[in-house]
């Protein structure tokens, strides 16, 4: 009977030990894969918010400043970071806040 108690034990004991291992190496893959995820969606905030800030030290009286601009045509919906207006002309700007080549096509 000692002998079983003893044996369990053991086995509880690994179990235990193994845990303490496997939980924080879990949590932390958990955390990378989160991050890997949200990273450009984190950095396209992080970008239009400096484009907005950057904007906004504008004179007031000069320049119209609209920001994260929603437009609707034929069912769809596009989202325009900000708009410009001024004397000089409208400026329509797309924020993008990574390094490369950005490539497109009408």
């Amino acid at each position: 009977m000692e002998l079983m108690i003893s044996i369990i034990s053991s086995v509880i004991g690994g179990l235990i030990s193994a845990w303490r291992i496997w939980v924080p190496l879990i949590i932390l893959i958990i955390i990378a894969v989160v991050l890997k995820k949200f990273t450009p969606r984190i950095h396209g905030i992080i970008g239009e918010k400096s484009v907005t800030s950057f904007l906004s030290a504008l004179d007031p009286k000069k320049y119209l400043i609209i920001n994260d601009l929603m437009i609707e045509s034929e069912g769809k919906t596009s989202q325009i970071d900000h708009v410009v207006i001024s004397n000089y002309g409208v400026f329509v700007i797309e924020t993008k806040n990574y390094d490369g080549w950005i490539l497109g096509n009408f």
